[in-house]
């Protein structure tokens, strides 16, 4: 029994001895395994207790007891010692410099937006705005679309409503509270909103998202942004259309930009044309890209909204944002401007 009582009585001294000398986590897991683990040293006194006569076993195994609880509490009290340590050291000192917080950035589309309206702004164009969805009227019937044109195709449209053959057949006749709704698929249809509202002389530009269920590529998405001009007043001419194209391009991609003009069909102006820039792009992938579509604006767009085609002609464009921020930057892919990816944007 007093051999026994030896061993326990020396373990628990080196237990007191080890646990005080420990001054780091690692030392006190260390600990830990060797006292306290399922191969332990005090886990190994229980084999003491086959050594001790019956009658004593009680006494010792209380021993043995008493002394694990011992150690554990001490072995948890040096832990909780060494958690506040480090929550101590870990904490903020109030008196050292702030970090500077990161700045949002505006979106590249965003800003070439803004460029763009402030460009035309200082060409005499006041701004305009309309919704994004629009009736049959505003999108197609105003616009000289008819109602067998392909353009108006449920397959080339994101429409809102359950289409009929009833309903569809009847469009033409319908008020324009009465129409079908859709995503609209231009900005357009705000030269129709602004010439109801506003007599001429008129000069707007508009900046805003269009719907098209395109396929995507590197030039095409399903959702993007045009700029729309219009001008309406007296004796206005093909020649100020064009002229006001290149004075943009030069003023906005260099006086080195090349431009060039396609003769083109659109229901909405005539003549019409389409506007392609030159895009040099890196790996001999240079070529013309096209910005959209211009024209002079078609007698019967006028007759809708009740203005006087023989005292006033005018001029319409359309181009879309994300191609002329492409040229403008170099970027050879439209995906990339809704991937979201932080480090493309953050270049502009």
């Amino acid at each position: 029994m007093a051999d026994v009582t030896q061993q326990i009585d020396a373990i628990s001294r080196l237990a007191d001895e080890e646990l005080a000398a420990v001054g780091t986590i690692a030392q006190l897991e260390q600990f830990r395994i060797k006292y306290l683990g399922a191969k332990g040293s005090i886990k190994g006194l229980m084999s003491l207790l086959g050594q001790t006569p019956k009658d004593q076993k009680p006494t010792v195994g209380q021993h043995i007891n008493a002394l694990k609880d011992r150690v554990s509490g001490a072995f948890e009290a040096r832990k909780a010692s060494f958690s506040a340590a480090d929550s101590g050291a870990d904490a903020t000192d109030v008196t050292e410099p702030g970090l500077r917080p990161q700045i949002g950035n505006r979106h590249i589309l965003a800003k070439v937006t803004n460029e763009l309206t402030e460009l035309f702004g200082r060409m005499g164009f006041s701004l305009a705005s309309g919704p994004e969805v629009e009736d049959e009227f505003h999108n197609f019937i105003a616009l000289n679309i008819p109602l067998s044109h392909p353009a108006r195709d449920p397959l080339d449209n994101f429409y809102l409503a359950a289409e009929t053959g009833e309903g569809q057949a009847t469009a033409l006749d319908r008020g324009p509270q009465e129409q079908l709704t859709l995503l609209r698929t231009q900005t357009s249809t705000v030269q129709i909103r602004v010439m109801e509202k506003q007599k001429p002389p008129i000069r707007v530009v508009i900046p805003g998202r269009v719907y098209r269920p395109d396929t995507h590529d590197d030039t095409h998405l399903s959702m993007f942004h045009q700029l729309e001009a219009l001008v309406v007043e007296r004796n206005v001419t093909m020649v100020d259309l064009k002229s006001t194209i290149l004075q943009f391009a030069h003023a906005y991609f260099g006086a080195d930009a090349k431009i060039r003009f396609r003769p083109s069909f659109f229901p909405f102006t005539e003549p019409s044309a389409e506007v392609d820039v030159w895009f040099d792009l890196p790996g001999g992938k240079s070529r013309w890209v096209e910005l959209g579509g211009c024209g002079m604006v078609h007698p019967n767009v006028f007759k809708a909204v009740d203005v006087d085609s023989e005292q006033f002609t005018g001029w319409a464009f359309g181009f879309g944002i994300e191609r002329i921020a492409m040229r403008k930057y170099g970027i050879n892919n439209i995906r990339l401007f809704v991937e979201n990816d932080v480090r493309f944007l953050e270049q502009f």
